[in-house]
């Protein structure tokens, strides 16, 4: 029995690594920087926080389909640090300033954000009380519940310091360019 968890969770945990090295791929091609899928898949290892006092609280074990929860949480957060970010580059576009685009699309998100998040958490309710998939039922709900506050707090703060700093290393470099002619 010991053997056969070892291995499943050894197999998840192989699945888990491999889906985030795919995610932070796709999302280096869609944004063409290799920063930016760093900023988007922050709050990834940050669902823990929601999923195992979750757990706790229910009183489950951590089981293999909690793991497959986990997995799908990944997506998740992911497919909502895109829209973020996505959108605050679209304002930023438009010219307004950092922080308005930041503010803005954190407004103008987080509504989606929440309903898709509440969307999920009500259909795991209907598997919480079944023996096999009560794991993916609670570490959907609470990872849910944290990681779309954490992607509406942590990737504003984040993707803020990574524009600034990129912004100021450039402005450095210009004056480095031109201070050397």
């Amino acid at each position: 029995e010991w053997q056969i968890t070892y291995e499943t969770f050894r197999d998840m945990g192989l699945a888990y690594a491999v889906g985030l090295v795919l995610i932070y791929l796709l999302v280096v091609a869609q944004f063409r920087s290799y920063a930016v899928p760093l900023v988007i898949m922050a709050p990834i290892p940050l669902t823990i926080i929601g999923v195992m006092p979750g757990h706790a609280l229910l009183g489950a074990e951590f089981t293999a389909t909690s793991m497959i929860g986990m997995i799908a949480l990944a997506g998740i957060i992911v497919r909502n640090s895109i829209l973020l970010v996505d959108f605050i580059n679209l304002e930023i576009a438009t010219g307004r300033g950092l922080a308005d685009a930041i503010v803005r699309a954190v407004a103008v998100r987080a509504r989606p954000i929440a309903l898709t998040g509440l969307a999920a958490m009500a259909g795991a309710f209907f598997i919480l009380d079944d023996p096999i998939f009560n794991g993916l039922a609670i570490s959907l709900i609470f990872g849910i519940l944290v990681s779309t506050l954490l992607t509406l707090v942590l990737i504003p703060i984040l993707y803020y310091s990574y524009l600034r700093r990129r912004s100021a290393l450039a402005s450095w470099g210009r004056a480095m360019r031109k201070r050397a002619r």
